[in-house]
């Protein structure tokens, strides 16, 4: 059992409307006409630059000494014997067997981060004995490191401390981030994806995993609903062998700039409505809530519960039927590409995307290689592919696809390139539940792109060489080709602990197969 750090008082598992009474009258809380509060947080993202494991050797990750940990936990358990705290004991996960208890301390005068959590996770039992503690001072600076701020993870202990940020992200990844090395350690693989479910008259329901780096569509993804399909998770989920699903939050955290109420009406109205939290979303003086103005960032957030939702609940889940690999591009992928298992694992160890305001300006507009499109995995990156790699191929007629939710041929800057607009990714998801795409090889890649699509409204979104050929890019096309080839081959050599059939050294070279060149 984890023992707390004395405090000068701690309030232990309050209602919402006693956290909405606590911040209400805070300088950095406004009231929606909706009814319920945004918050102006001083750290407006993720501190990744700050955030060290805790380790006397190397790991392949950023860390710090036991023995400056232990300083650090000296000084933050100093400072906490004089505030004021909160603790919120909850589950990660709904099932006995997979779930695990965690508990969060943090100050007071930051209670909408105590909400939030609350919102996330599944409450507390008569059996509830804390596994993980995630602790939180934002008005504690970390001096020596950058921007004051530290993310101190000690997983020989299931800790995580947190020091000089305010952003909720901080809390809610502290949780998860140890949750994936856990589930790592029983045999399965923690997955940084939403959930959803179809109805099907055969087997009853099918699953579907939406894996993603956040910001890039995953949460409008599997929210947007088709063929009356229901979300289940938004955010983490645990895969083990068989296909067998987990679920890990009661909540979600939804990115919100440049919400709309028609693409996305199911996150905007459960983020307009009392019980629901807004985090750095501009509220207007006579109180409506302005989705569309990212003046002071444009990682604004919110959180709801999933009761505030029509949702499947996240217990007892199938099988999962379709992956969704998203890949917020702008050039050369298609809307969509049809995978084969190693050339899922592959581009799952790949990663790649264009980075968004959610990992910081370190990372917004750049293109990134992210492995798992999981920033949170705690051991050598190579590890989660092997294991995605052996699970997949073990699970009975499992489909992988590739879904760009960025833009072909160009950035939004440049006239000649098109959107893949919420709509496209729907249509193309419709059509693949109902087996109306026939498909072909494309040449360079290996994998298969979408010969015919009915009633899809741009083909060159399809086929992206199409459109660089009608526009006389031709050259550029191949050339952007050539330079995905050889800069994949490069970064996939990087990881010597990459399984005998990823690593690059030992697949062929023939450039007709069908693998990632």
């Amino acid at each position: 059992m984890i023992n707390n750090p004395t405090t000068k008082s701690t309030l232990s598992n309050p209602t919402q409307s006693v956290f909405h009474s606590l911040m209400a009258s805070s300088a950095n809380a406004r009231l929606t006409k909706h009814g319920n509060l945004s918050i102006k947080t001083h750290i407006t993202a993720r501190s990744s630059e700050a955030t060290f494991f805790v380790s006397d050797s190397e790991i392949g990750k950023p860390h710090i000494p036991v023995a400056e940990y232990q300083k650090i936990t000296g000084i933050q358990d100093a400072y906490i014997a004089q505030q004021d705290m909160l603790q919120i004991d909850g589950y990660i996960g709904p099932e006995f067997r997979f779930r695990v208890a965690c508990r969060l301390l943090v100050e007071r005068s930051h209670a909408n981060i105590a909400a939030m959590q609350q919102q996330l996770y599944f409450p507390p039992d008569k059996d509830f004995q804390p596994q993980f503690t995630v602790i939180i001072t934002p008005d504690l600076p970390a001096q020596g490191y950058p921007g004051q701020r530290l993310i101190a993870v000690d997983l020989e202990h299931y800790t995580t401390r947190v020091l000089g940020s305010d952003y909720f992200g901080e809390s809610k990844k502290g949780g998860l981030r140890m949750w994936n090395h856990w589930i790592y350690r029983q045999g399965g693989l923690a997955l940084h994806a939403g959930c959803k479910v179809f109805p099907d008259l055969v087997s009853g329901e099918e699953l579907a995993l939406i894996i993603g780096l956040s910001g890039t569509g995953k949460t409008t993804t599997t929210f947007r609903q088709q063929r009356s399909s229901l979300p289940v998770q938004d955010d983490f989920c645990a895969l083990f062998p068989d296909g067998k699903v987990y679920a890990s939050e009661n909540g979600c955290f939804a990115k919100t700039f440049g919400l709309d109420a028609h693409d996305e009406p199911t996150i905007y109205r459960a983020l307009t409505q009392p019980n629901s939290w807004l985090e750095n979303v501009s509220v207007q003086e006579d109180g409506n809530v302005d989705f569309m103005d990212g003046g002071y960032t444009t990682n604004g957030r919110g959180t709801f519960q999933l009761d505030a939702i029509p949702h499947r609940e996240p217990s007892d889940l199938p099988r999962v039927k379709y992956i969704f690999l998203l890949n917020r591009n702008f050039n050369i992928i298609p809307a969509v590409a049809r995978l084969n298992p190693q050339q899922a694992s592959l581009y799952f160890m790949l990663g790649e995307t264009t980075g968004t305001s959610a990992g910081g300006k370190a990372e917004a507009g750049k293109a990134l290689r992210v492995p798992g499109t999981n920033p949170f995995f705690t051991m050598d990156d190579a590890l989660q592919a092997n294991r995605f790699h052996e699970l997949i191929n073990n699970i009975p007629d499992l489909e992988v696809y590739l879904l760009n939710t960025g833009r072909v041929g160009g950035h939004e800057d440049d006239a000649r390139s098109k959107k893949v607009k919420i709509k496209h990714s729907s249509a193309i998801i419709e059509a693949i539940l109902d087996h109306t795409i026939h498909w072909k090889k494309d040449p360079l890649f290996g994998y298969e792109i979408a010969a015919v699509l009915p009633g899809f409204e741009d083909e060159e979104l399809l086929d992206p060489f199409e459109l660089y050929k009608h526009q006389g890019r031709k050259e550029e096309y191949e050339h952007i080709a050539r330079r995905l080839i050889q800069e994949r081959e490069r970064y996939l050599e990087n990881f010597s602990a990459l399984s005998n059939e990823l690593n690059p050294k030992n697949r062929t070279q023939n450039k007709n197969t069908s693998r990632i060149k």
